[in-house]
Parts: structure tokens; sequence; C-alpha cells
């Protein structure tokens, strides 16, 4: 297995945490408002990350730490727009609307980076888009009231994902300190939002605090740390077609644990999604002549 391959797999692991974390942010809303609730989840990852690998983080650079808050900074917008998303739309919805950045990436990458898509990704790109909008868009071809918010984190996460790609390709730049250190920064802009809007207060139950924990560890500190190794071994545009698989994921939780059901061509639209990322990872072997 190749070095992509195998950062394209941890990847996937990546997303399917994210696509639990729309039932688990669904059901921590119930008790906590999303500024706090995002403020005990980046700290609490920073603190246990700092806490099991501290030797990894003594030496952090400066290059290192201004990466690391442009990527902080950027995954408050994500998270602000994917928390109140959740808030005001289905979980399924949600979680569809956010894998938008499988679009924007590749946009982003052209405009500020002049990175042409492949006739294959292109492809893949198609297929993902059509996946999305009949997993989304009603009858009316209409987004619901709320969506704008989800649309608002995939549009910022595009650019943590450029910023993170352009952070991790810098010699000076250390990538599991960034991973480590963008935690921190982002749980300090959401603790000041808190305290700015809400009445910030700790889980009020043992399933919140599971929530939370769970959220904290597998779905913030694991995921981004290993997202920003993984980014050393392949794009960011391959990254933004993997997390197309977060709505799949985040529907299969949906279904099983929330009770949602969607519209048959919203299951159309996850297999479109599924056959993007096949169609990504297999690489063909060239074709060869018939000799006469």
């Amino acid at each position: 297995m190749t070095t992509q391959r195998k950062a394209d797999l941890a990847l996937v692991l990546v997303t399917m945490c994210w696509g639990i974390s729309y039932f688990l942010m669904d059901l921590c809303l119930e008790e906590m408002d999303p500024f706090t609730l995002n403020a005990w989840r980046f700290l609490g990852a920073f603190a246990v990350a700092a806490i099991a690998t501290f030797p990894r983080l003594r030496g952090v650079n400066r290059e290192t730490l201004k990466y690391a808050l442009f990527v902080g900074m950027a995954l408050t917008v994500v998270y602000i727009g994917c928390t109140f998303g959740v808030r005001y739309t289905s979980q399924s919805n949600a979680g569809f609307l956010c894998a938008m950045t499988v679009i924007f990436t590749p946009i982003f990458a052209f405009l500020f980076k002049r990175v042409v898509p492949g006739k294959k990704l292109f492809a893949v790109l198609v297929l993902c888009l059509a996946g999305i909008a009949l997993m989304s868009l009603n009858e009316q071809l209409q987004i619901a009231s709320g969506d704008l918010l989800c649309l608002m984190c995939a549009f910022a996460y595009a650019f943590d994902l450029l910023i993170t790609e352009h952070a991790v390709a810098r010699p000076e730049v250390n990538a599991y300190q960034l991973g480590v250190f963008q935690l921190l920064f982002c749980g300090i802009f959401m603790l000041v939002l808190a305290f700015l809007f809400e009445t910030p207060c700790p889980p009020s139950s043992g399933m919140g605090w599971f929530g939370v924990i769970f959220l904290a560890i597998f779905c913030t500190g694991v995921s981004f740390i290993a997202q920003s190794v993984a980014q050393q071994y392949t794009t960011s545009t391959h990254v933004g077609v993997i997390f197309c698989l977060e709505p799949v994921f985040a529907g299969i939780v949906a279904f099983f644990l929330a009770g949602e059901v969607l519209l048959p061509r919203a299951y159309f639209g996850a297999f479109l999604m599924l056959a993007g990322l096949v169609i990504m990872e297999v690489d063909l072997p060239p074709r060869t002549q018939r000799k006469g």
C-alpha cells in the first residue's frame, strides 16, 4: 500500500468520526449552547493531546504557531457554521451540505494556486456535486432555512484545507504540532465567544458528558491531528473528495440512531458520491496495444 493510500485510509476513518459527530452535537446541544459546546470540545481535545504527547510539543517554533493560529481561525468559522447548522436543520442535511467542501476546494485551488483539476478528478467532482444536490435539495430545488450556515462551514473548511496544505509543505512547520495547536487557538476563540454571547456551563447529564468527551477525543483531537499529518502525503483537493463521505456516514448514523429517513433520490446521491471516491482511489492499468 502506497503512502498516499495509507493517508487516504486515515482520512476515511477521520470522516467516519465526523459523520458520527452530527448526532453527538445534536445530543449535546440539548444541554449546552453552540459556542460553549465547541469551547469544551476543542480545549478538551488540546488538553488530552498535550498531556498524552507533551514531549512532541516542546520546542514549537513561531512559524508553526503562526499557521496554527490561521487554521484555528478558519476552524472557528467552520464550527460556527456546522454547530448552528445542526441546530436549525436535520443531521443528515447538515452533513450533506457541509460536504460541499469537495466543490469549493478545487475552485479555490484553481483561483489561488492555479491548480487545474485533471480529467479524472473533474469527473469525480461532477459525481460528488450531483450526489450532494440529490441528497440536500428539496423538490423545488431549494435549500432549507438554516442550511446556509452549513454552506458557510463548507466554504471555510475549503480554506482550512488549503492553508493546512500550504503549511505542512514548509520544512519549518511541524505537522503534528500544527494539528495540536490549531485546537488550542480554536478553543480559545470559542471560549471568548461563549462568554460574550452565552452563559458557559458543563454538560448536565452522563450522556452529555459522553458526547462531549467523544467529540473532544475522537472527532476533534485524533481527527484534526491525523488530518494535518496525512496532508503531507496527499493534496487538499484529494482530501476534499474523501471528505464527501462525511454526509454518507452522517446519514447512516442519523437513520439508525435518530430515525431520520431519506428520500430514495438521496440514497442514489450517496451512491454517486461513493462511486466518485472509488473512481478517485482506483488506478486502472494502462491500456496495452495488441500485437498484430
